[in-house]
């Protein structure tokens, strides 16, 4: 790999830090403020929101410009809602700013990849990058830990100007990453890329980003790799959620233990992610469908287990068997969409379909709680959805060979 794909994932892992970090500081700020305990998860809901909302535009200006360009933008605006944070403004305000800067972050630190690195590379730089967020994410919320501890931070206090509480230190501190995760973006290499000038008409970039957005579900390989990554992002926060509940009836864990799961989920998703990585190729990456299928139907396990041993191993294979299905896919989707509409526009209508998928899915996880059905229940109906679902795409993807094939028999004939 080239020096400048190791600057990119340094930049990505110190913002992504700082994210993680930041909403446990945000959490504890709430608890401080007394706040309603609905307010905590309305957290990740306005941090997703900008994903979902301003998909028409972020991806049109990730491809305006240099992506190092548009990724220290991005982490400019994410240190303005730390600042907000810091002095006073809302929580749920300021995190929402910081949502923003990671949603117009995202097209950036993809689409270079296919810009910067030739397509053989993008299953293993994929690898790097989803590995890299998982660490950034388990390190992040243990950052974050440690920064909301008074004991720890209290007496660093009167040595920083304007800084009266740990909870401002803590996000001073945690802005502090995100600068330098700009300072990374610095020395991100210009590839050189033909970038679009973008359009200041609204109307314009709706229409734009609703025909990328066609493009690519009627893309026979696109759709293919845009259902696996939008279902695997849905399943994926659901199934945080999930984890807690299941802990908590199962294995009798407090919700310290039981959040401590979700940390061993993503060492597994790591550990899959590096695999694919390794074994699969771009032209091999549909051959990981059935790992989906597998991840569903292993998930209902968890139906049948009360060890402890038995738990930990069963999240990391669930782990495993989803960061090695979705590495694969997600290069082949990145690929795709470079060819057909450029590498902004192409992250920016994943990350509508994925984000959009995320809110559905937690909302009929909310609905599911709110019929009082029971933790088991909920994980039979979450398998069961999950492994059908990746079935009904595999059958999809032979289908479109099928089709593929007697197109390709017929133009031989007329030759």
């Amino acid at each position: 790999m080239p020096l400048g794909f190791y600057i990119i994932m340094a930049a990505q892992f110190f913002s992504a830090l700082a994210d993680n970090a930041l909403l446990i500081a945000a959490i504890a700020l709430l608890r401080d403020m007394q706040a309603p305990a609905e307010q905590e998860p309305l957290l990740k809901l306005f941090f997703t929101i900008s994903y979902v909302a301003l998909a028409a535009f972020v991806g049109a200006f990730a491809d305006s410009m240099p992506k190092w360009r548009v990724m220290l933008i991005s982490n400019g605006i994410k240190v303005i809602g730390c600042l907000m944070m810091l002095f006073g403004s809302h929580p749920l305000l300021a995190y929402a700013v910081v949502g923003l800067g990671a949603a117009a972050y995202s097209p950036a630190k993809y689409g270079i990849l296919t810009e910067y690195l030739p397509h053989r590379l993008l299953v293993v730089a994929n690898g790097w990058i989803e590995g890299l967020t998982v660490g950034a994410i388990i390190l992040g919320t243990v950052l974050g830990g440690v920064l909301i501890r008074p004991d720890w931070i209290a007496p660093l206090v009167d040595f920083v100007p304007f800084v009266d509480t740990h909870f401002q230190l803590s996000i001073l501190l945690v802005g502090g990453l995100y600068l330098i995760a700009a300072a990374f973006n610095l020395y991100i290499p210009d590839t050189g890329v033909d970038h679009k000038p973008l359009k200041n008409n609204p109307l314009y970039l709706f229409h734009d980003f609703n025909h990328c957005l066609k493009l690519l579900w009627r893309d026979k390989l696109g759709q293919i790799s845009l259902a696996v990554t939008t279902l695997f992002w849905g399943a994926g926060a659901t199934l945080q959620f999930i984890v807690i509940k299941w802990a908590e009836h199962a294995l009798a864990f407090d919700l310290s233990k039981a959040s401590m799961l979700q940390g061993v989920v993503a060492i597994g998703v790591a550990l899959g992610a590096v695999l694919a990585a390794k074994f699969i190729s771009l032209k091999k990456a549909v051959r990981v469908i059935p790992m989906g299928i597998a991840m569903g139907v292993i998930v209902m396990v968890m139906t049948v287990v009360t060890d402890v041993t038995i738990a930990m191993v069963l999240m990391v294979l669930i782990g495993a068997c989803a960061g090695f299905f979705v590495v694969p896919m997600n290069a082949l989707l990145q690929h795709r969409g470079h060819i057909l509409m450029g590498a902004g526009h192409s992250i920016a209508v994943q990350n509508f379909n994925e984000n959009l998928s995320i809110l559905v899915m937690t909302g009929l996880y909310a609905l599911l709680i709110a019929m009082d059905l029971s933790v088991n229940t909920v994980i039979i109906a979450f398998g069961s959805f999950v492994a059908g679902t990746m079935l009904i795409i595999k059958r999809l993807h032979e289908a479109n060979q099928r089709q593929f094939d007697s197109v390709a028999l017929l133009d031989d004939l007329k030759h």
